[in-house]
Parts: C-alpha cells; sequence; structure tokens
C-alpha cells in the first residue's frame, strides 16, 4: 500500500476526543520515566528505552502498511520536530528526578498560554480575548498548584519551562505536518531523529530492572509514547493546537493520581484549588468552540 497523505480537516470535537485519549497514555509515559528514575537507571538511558521502543514499534507496524513511510516532503521540519520532542523528554524526564508528578506536570502546562501565543505569528490563527481569558484562567490554576516560593521553583522547574517551550513549538510543527506527511512518516522521523541524538550516550552507564514494576515500566515507556504521540498526531489533523492544548489539562489529574498511589506523593489542597480552575478553562474553550461553529450570517468578529 502506498502512502496516503489525510486532509487537514475540521473537525474539531472528533480532534478533542483522540486528544483526550492520548492523555491516558502520556500519563503512563511520565509514570514510567519517574518509575525507572527512582529505582535507579540513567537518565540518557530512560531516554534511550523510551524511543528504541517507540521507533522499533513504528516501524514493524507502519512499514508493511505504507511503502513511502521514510518519504518526507519537508524533512527540515520532520528535524526540527524531532529535536524539539527530545527536548520535551530530556527536560521532563531530569526534572522528574528533583519535583513530584503534579509539580512538573503543572508547570508543563504552561504549554497551552505558549501556545497560543505562538499560533498567531507561526500559523496565522486569530485568538479572540475570549479564548486568551480561559487559556489565562487556566495558567491562573497553574500558579496556585505550584505557589511561588515553594519546592516548584525548585532549579528543576526551569527545565520544566524549557520543556513546555519546546512542547509548544513541538504542537505547532505537528499541525503545520498536517496533510504534508502522512501520521505514521512523522512518528517514526521524530522517534528517529530523537534515538540518533542520544543513542551516542546511552550506554556508558547501563543499568537492566531487577523486578517485574519495573520490567513493565521498561517497556511501557516506550509503548505508550509511540500510541500518545499517533494519537495526538492523528488529532492535530482535526483541530488546531490552540483549541487541543487546553484539553491536555486532563493529563495533569492522572498524573496526581499516579503520584498517590504509586510514588505516595498525594497532591495538596491547593492542587484541589488549583486543578478545577484549569479544567474550567478547557471545558469553556470547548463551549466556544461549538458555539463558532455555528451556522450565522455575520462573520464573528472575535472569538
Amino acid at each position: 500500500m502506498t502512502s496516503t497523505i489525510a486532509p487537514v480537516e475540521e473537525r474539531r470535537n472528533f480532534g478533542i476526543g483522540l486528544l483526550l485519549f492520548s492523555q491516558l497514555f502520556f500519563a503512563t509515559l511520565d509514570t514510567s520515566a519517574k518509575y525507572l528514575a527512582f529505582i535507579g537507571l540513567p537518565l540518557t538511558q530512560i531516554v534511550f528505552v523510551r524511543y528504541a521502543i517507540h521507533v522499533a514499534l513504528a516501524i514493524a507496524l507502519f512499514l508493511p502498511l505504507q511503502r513511502g513511510l521514510f518519504v518526507t516532503r519537508n524533512w527540515k521540519l520532520q528535524l526540527l520536530r524531532g529535536l524539539c520532542l527530545l527536548g520535551v523528554t530530556a527536560a521532563n524526564f531530569l526534572a522528574m528526578r528533583f519535583l513530584p508528578l503534579t509539580v512538573t506536570g503543572a508547570l508543563m502546562f504552561t504549554m497551552p498560554l505558549m501556545v497560543t501565543a505562538l499560533s498567531g505569528p507561526f500559523l496565522g490563527e486569530h485568538i479572540g480575548w475570549r479564548r486568551w481569558a480561559a487559556v489565562g484562567a487556566g495558567f491562573v490554576g497553574i500558579l496556585i498548584i505550584v505557589r511561588p516560593g515553594t519546592e516548584a521553583f525548585h532549579p528543576a522547574s526551569l527545565l520544566c519551562l524549557a520543556g513546555a517551550l519546546s512542547a509548544a513549538f513541538y504542537s505547532i510543527i505537528t499541525r503545520k505536518l498536517a496533510g504534508v506527511d502522512s501520521a505514521a512518516t512523522q512518528q517514526v522521523y521524530s522517534g528517529l531523529i530523537a534515538l540518533v541524538c542520544i543513542t551516542p550516550f546511552a550506554f556508558n552507564d547501563w543499568v537492566w530492572p531487577t523486578e517485574g514494576a519495573g520490567w513493565f515500566a521498561f517497556v511501557a515507556i516506550g509503548v505508550a509514547g509511540m500510541i500518545a504521540h499517533q494519537l495526538n498526531t492523528i488529532a492535530h489533523r482535526y483541530a488546531p493546537p490552540s483549541t487541543l492544548a487546553p484539553f491536555s489539562y486532563t493529563e495533569l489529574l492522572l498524573l496526581a493520581l499516579a503520584s498517590w498511589l504509586i510514588f505516595n506523593e498525594p497532591p495538596d489542597a491547593w492542587f484541589y484549588l488549583g486543578a478545577p480552575i484549569i479544567m474550567g478553562s478547557g471545558i469553556y474553550i470547548w463551549f466556544r468552540e461549538r458555539q463558532l461553529r455555528r451556522p450565522t450570517t455575520i462573520e464573528p468578529v472575535e472569538d
């Protein structure tokens, strides 16, 4: 079967649904990474395993179905996308060694604000004051959770913010590649580029897991990563990143649950105050998107 590039479509509810489903796998990815660090695996090895399994699965699944799997119409964007993804992974995995999952997750969720700011100059989208206000409210919720002056402002928090910026550019580039290269081609290139970059540093202090939970995390980190990014890539065919980004907040609740049950780091009262604000901003934007799609004889001036 030859490569067939699906065009970009405006089916925003479907894109949002795919994005929400991907968050379960992203939470599994982050939890597995923290657990591997917890049992003593080096950072470079964790990143290597995450992408080695990702690439192996992607090639095994997609190569028989797509003859032109390695053919890209824009190799420069593919290279940039892969480097952005590696930046997100390395920054986030390193920060997890020092901060709870709820804190790293919350700081990473400054990404929607960054995506909204970048969607104008890079994608030509008009973001009206209502969506700016909703994303801003979500950012306030994040500040409530991390609280300036607490452990969230450990120097590792700066790594999370750098990772969030990389994630914002990754989201923008994914949207630009929608309809240019297939989702399968994008997944192979993003993982392969990251794998090539990390491989020279991965085998210096190799450590194998010694118990069942460690082996589960060892495998799950790559499998969950491939599935999560495949769903995320497909979602961007149906909705722009400024629409999808706020719904990634649902991962924060999943990370809070994992932090509590697996690492015995339960969220505090501030998390329960900030999380509903974050979720509320995403729900508002969903309703706003539905309102903008209603038939009307007058083109809306602001959104």
